[in-house]
């Protein structure tokens, strides 16, 4: 597997965020966390079909990985409702970014891993959830590969190891 084919984040679906935030904070002492509330996208599609889900996410910097923290407020069918009800929590994906999306979605397709939904942010950045359940137990995330998904992997590492404890919550555009 090459560099660009690591997992670099561990995501948990989670009922409330700022809850969760919470939660996390006083596990580990771990932060800032950014988050994006009702993220504005532009396409989602689930199972093949045309979709809608109406979710927030939390990103925080663990050592050498990100955690996500993902709330879904609607009901609507989705790859986090493959594997929680309302109500439940847990992990829910692992994530990457590959060097070459398309030949990455297509090896775990021909695995037999399918997609389960994709997602693209009114700001342009991407990516598919892949039903990866039988083989690990839950879902990968991957990202379609861009300067926007980097630059924020970069700038939550960033914020990790220059935090002053201050500010444990940093809001960001939900249509990025």
């Amino acid at each position: 597997m090459s560099a660009g084919q690591n997992i670099i984040q561990n995501a948990y679906l989670v009922n409330d965020i700022d809850q969760a935030i919470e939660r996390w904070h006083g596990l580990w002492g771990i932060g800032p966390f950014f988050v994006r509330r009702h993220i504005v996208f532009a396409s989602v599609s689930y199972r093949g079909s045309p979709s809608k889900i109406d979710m927030s996410a939390a990103y925080v910097q663990a050592g050498p990985i990100q955690v996500e923290l993902v709330s879904q407020h609607d009901n609507s069918p989705s790859a986090f409702r493959d594997m929680f009800a309302p109500g439940s929590e847990g992990l829910h994906h692992v994530a990457m970014i590959p060097d070459n999306y398309g030949e990455m979605i297509a090896h775990y397709n021909g695995l037999g891993y399918p997609v389960a939904a994709q997602v693209l942010t009114a700001g342009g950045r991407g990516a598919a959830f892949l039903d990866t359940r039988p083989l690990l137990g839950h879902m990968m995330e991957v990202y379609v590969p861009g300067d926007g998904i980097r630059a924020l992997y970069r700038d939550v590492a960033a914020a990790a190891a220059s935090w002053d404890r201050r500010q444990l919550k940093i809001e960001i555009d939900p249509a990025k």
